[in-house]
């Protein structure tokens, strides 16, 4: 794997660990009255759209691997690009549906990334 592919997903992994962190025993009602965690949870899903699309660029291999990832590149523009009309729920739903899938997704890439280098 090439090196820029694997800051990508190194980028990817911490931005997913820090929402598995900020979301962590909250409810949707939690972050609608909270700005501060909505302005968190958006920025990492950026974070993580924008190193995905960039991984897709430098190894589109390895960025098919992980499933829904036009979707999620998507999912980024949605959040920059339409911020007025960002839906709390959409946000909400992609933390409690989608996240777990990409961590693992993420995390096994770069398992086997450091398995070529052992």
């Amino acid at each position: 794997m090439k090196p820029e592919a694997r800051k990508y997903l190194y980028d990817m992994q911490k931005a997913v660990r820090l929402l598995h962190q900020f979301t962590a025993g909250k409810t949707i009602e939690d972050y609608r009255r909270d700005a501060m965690l909505r302005a968190a949870v958006e920025r990492e899903f950026e974070i993580i759209g924008e190193a995905l699309g960039r991984l897709a660029r430098v190894d589109a291999s390895v960025a098919a691997q992980i499933s829904e990832h036009r979707r999620i590149i998507a999912f980024r523009n949605y959040l920059i690009h339409a911020y007025a009309d960002v839906s709390d729920r959409l946000v909400w739903n992609v933390v409690e549906t989608n996240l777990t899938v990409l961590s693992a997704e993420v995390d096994a890439l770069l398992s086997s990334a450091d398995g070529e280098n052992a």
